[in-house]
C-alpha cells in the first residue's frame, strides 16, 4: 500500500501481494467487529419486536434504539472478551456463528424465542425430529451469518502480547465496555425499563445473548437437580368405595400431541376434522387451557398436582407425579410412548417406546403412525390383572412435517404441504396438512375406544384423550409452538380434551354421562387432568382436590 502511496508502478505481482495480505487485530478489536456483526445482521427478529410493540412510536424513539444498539453491542463485546483467549479465539467465534447462524433462521422463519424453555425443548429433541428442521432454506443463513465472517475472520492475524501486557489491555477493555452499556441504558432508562417490563420476552430475541443466558440457565437448572431423588407424593394414597365383585378396571389416558382447540371438529371447527369421534358422541370439553405451550413444561405440570395455578417448575420437576400415586394406592402404571419421552413423569415405571419400533405397516423412516402403541397392548395388560393406568403419548400432530403424521388415505383436505420449510407453502397448504393429521387422532382415539369396548368382558373401561399444548400455523407470523406462556396465543394454550366411559364404569361408579356432557362447555385446564384420574380411579390421598374433579359434580350418591 505504501508502494501506491508514492506513485511506484503496479505490478501484477504487488497487487497479488496485497490481495493476501492479512490485517493484524488485537482480540478485543475482533471482539467488537463480530459483536458489531451480531448487531446489525442477527437481530432482525428482535428489532422487528420492538417495533411491534411500539418501539419507535414514542418521542425518543429513535433514542431508545440507538441506546439498545449500543449497548447490545458493548454486552457482547463484555461477553467476548470475558472468554476468548487468543489461541481458541477463532474456533470459539466460528462455533458462535454456526450457532448464531441456525437461531437466526429459526427466528426468522418461527419468531421462535430462545428463553430457557426452548432450550430445553431442543435439548431434548431427538434425531428424527432435528432432521425435520433441516432443509434446503437453512443455506442462505448459514453461508451469511456463518460461512463468510468465519472465512474472513480466519484470515486476521491475532497480536500476540506479555501476558502482563495482556490482562492489563482486557481489564481496560471490560471496564470499558461495561461503562459504554451502562450509559447506553442509563440515557434511555425510563423508556427501555418500560419497554422490558411490559414485554420481557423481547430479551429472548437477543441474539446471541438469548441462546447463551438460557443455556447457562439450563446448565445450572440441570446440575441443581441432578441426582437429587424425586419427592414422594401421595405414599398413603388409597382406594376406597370398590365392591369386591366389580370388576378390574383399565382407563388409558391418550396424551395429544400439538393439537390445537381451533382445529377440533367436535369444538365446532368448519372441517369435521373428528368424524370418528362425533359418531362415538365422548364427552368434548370445549374450553380447556394447557398448562404450557411446550411439551417441557405441559408433560410434567399435566401430571402433577400443583398445576399452572401453583406453577413451580422445580418443585414439579423435582416431584413425583400422578403415576406413582396410583401406583401407592396399588394400581398399575404403564407409559407407552410415540415420541421423545415422558419428561420424568415415569421414573421407575413400566415405560415401553416404540420412536424406534420397525412395525412394517404402521412404521417407515421417518416414525411411526401412534396405532403403533396399541400392538401387544392386549398381551401386556393380562400379563398383570387388576386395575390399570396405561397412559399413550402420541406423536399427533408434531411439526413441522404435518404431512408425515397421517397415511394417505387420510389425506381428505388438498393441497398439503409437503415440506417441513413451511415458509415455502401457502397458509392454506399447512393447515390442510396440520387437518389431515388431526384426522389421524381422530381414527386414533375412536380405535383406542374400540379396544377399550372389545375389554369389556373382563374390565370396566374409560379414555380421557388431552392434547399437550396447541400449535400456531402462521397467525400473525407465528409457527409451531413454545412461545413464552405469557404472550402465547390461545392457538397454542387451548387444546382439546375428550372422555369416554364405558357404560359399566359409568354405571358401577354412578357418573352421570348426560350431567358430564351439560357441564362441558364450562372452562377447565390441565389442572383438572390429575384430580380426575384419582376421582375416576377412586383413589384417596391428601393431594386430591375434589373441587378440581371434573367427574365429582356429576357422580350420584
Amino acid at each position: 500500500m505504501s508502494a501506491l502511496l508514492q506513485g511506484e508502478p503496479v505490478t501484477f505481482d504487488r497487487l497479488i501481494a496485497l490481495g493476501s495480505a492479512r490485517p493484524k487485530l488485537g482480540v478485543e478489536i475482533l471482539a467488537v467487529i463480530v459483536s458489531l456483526f451480531f448487531s446489525l445482521f442477527c437481530n432482525s427478529a428482535f428489532w422487528q419486536r420492538f417495533a411491534a410493540v411500539g418501539g419507535w412510536q414514542a418521542s425518543d424513539g429513535w433514542l431508545t434504539a440507538s441506546s439498545l444498539f449500543v449497548a447490545i453491542t458493548a454486552l457482547h463485546t463484555f461477553f467476548l472478551c470475558l472468554v476468548l483467549y487468543r489461541p481458541t479465539a477463532k474456533p470459539l467465534l466460528a462455533l458462535l456463528l454456526l450457532v448464531t447462524a441456525l437461531a437466526v433462521y429459526f427466528m426468522d422463519q418461527y419468531l421462535v424465542y430462545f428463553d430457557p424453555d426452548m432450550v430445553r425443548n431442543i435439548l431434548h429433541t431427538d434425531s428424527k425430529e432435528s432432521a425435520e428442521l433441516v432443509s434446503s432454506g437453512l443455506l442462505p443463513p448459514l453461508l451469511l451469518y456463518c460461512v463468510l465472517p468465519t472465512l474472513l475472520m480466519w484470515r486476521v492475524q491475532l497480536r500476540r502480547r506479555t501476558w502482563a501486557r495482556a490482562v492489563l489491555v482486557r481489564g481496560i477493555w471490560l471496564l470499558a465496555t461495561a461503562a459504554i452499556a451502562t450509559a447506553a441504558l442509563a440515557v434511555s432508562f425510563q423508556s427501555l425499563s418500560g419497554l422490558m417490563r411490559n414485554h420481557t420476552e423481547i430479551r429472548h430475541l437477543i441474539t446471541p445473548g438469548n441462546y447463551l443466558v438460557s443455556v447457562a440457565r439450563v446448565m445450572h437448572d440441570a446440575h441443581k437437580v441432578k441426582g437429587r431423588p424425586r419427592t414422594p407424593i401421595g405414599t398413603r394414597a388409597t382406594v376406597v368405595g370398590r365392591a369386591a365383585t366389580a370388576k378390574p378396571r383399565l382407563l388409558i389416558v391418550v396424551l395429544g400431541e400439538t393439537v390445537r382447540a381451533q382445529n377440533w371438529g367436535l369444538n365446532g371447527y368448519a372441517r369435521q376434522t373428528t368424524p370418528q369421534l362425533a359418531r362415538i358422541g365422548p364427552i368434548n370439553f370445549a374450553d380447556v387451557t394447557a398448562c404450557g405451550s411446550s411439551t417441557e413444561i405441559s408433560v410434567p405440570c399435566l401430571f402433577s398436582p400443583y398445576g399452572r395455578a401453583n406453577y413451580d417448575r422445580d418443585r414439579i420437576e423435582g416431584s413425583q407425579s400422578l403415576l406413582h400415586v396410583l401406583e401407592h394406592a396399588g394400581i398399575g402404571t404403564l407409559w407407552r410412548d410415540n415420541q421423545t419421552g415422558c419428561k420424568g413423569v415415569c421414573d421407575g415405571l413400566a415405560f415401553e417406546s416404540f420412536e424406534h419400533a420397525t412395525d412394517p405397516l404402521l412404521c417407515n423412516a421417518d416414525g411411526c403412525l401412534d396405532e403403533v402403541m396399541l400392538r401387544g397392548l392386549g398381551d401386556e395388560l393380562a400379563r398383570k390383572p387388576g386395575d390399570r393406568v396405561v397412559v399413550l403419548h402420541q406423536l399427533g400432530n408434531h411439526g413441522p412435517s404435518y404431512y408425515l403424521r397421517y397415511p394417505r388415505r387420510l389425506q381428505r383436505y388438498t393441497p398439503a404441504c409437503q415440506n417441513a420449510e413451511l415458509g415455502k407453502c401457502t397458509r392454506a397448504q399447512i393447515v390442510n396438512a396440520y387437518d389431515n393429521a388431526v384426522l389421524n387422532t381422530d381414527e386414533f382415539l375412536a380405535r383406542t375406544i374400540g379396544f377399550l369396548t372389545a375389554q369389556s368382558a373382563t374390565r370396566d373401561t374409560a379414555l380421557i384423550y388431552v392434547s399437550d399444548h396447541g400449535e400456531s400455523l402462521g397467525e400473525n407470523g407465528l409457527y409451531l409452538h413454545g412461545v413464552p406462556y405469557a404472550i402465547a396465543p390461545e392457538t397454542q394454550t387451548k387444546v382439546p380434551m375428550v372422555m369416554w366411559l364405558s357404560p359399566g364404569l359409568a354405571a358401577e361408579q354412578r357418573v352421570d354421562i348426560a350431567c358430564m356432557k351439560r357441564g362441558a362447555h364450562a372452562p377447565a385446564s390441565h389442572d383438572n387432568v390429575f384430580h380426575s384420574v384419582l376421582g375416576l380411579m377412586q383413589v384417596r390421598t391428601d393431594e386430591y382436590d375434589p373441587q378440581q374433579d371434573l367427574f365429582r359434580r356429576c357422580t350420584r350418591g
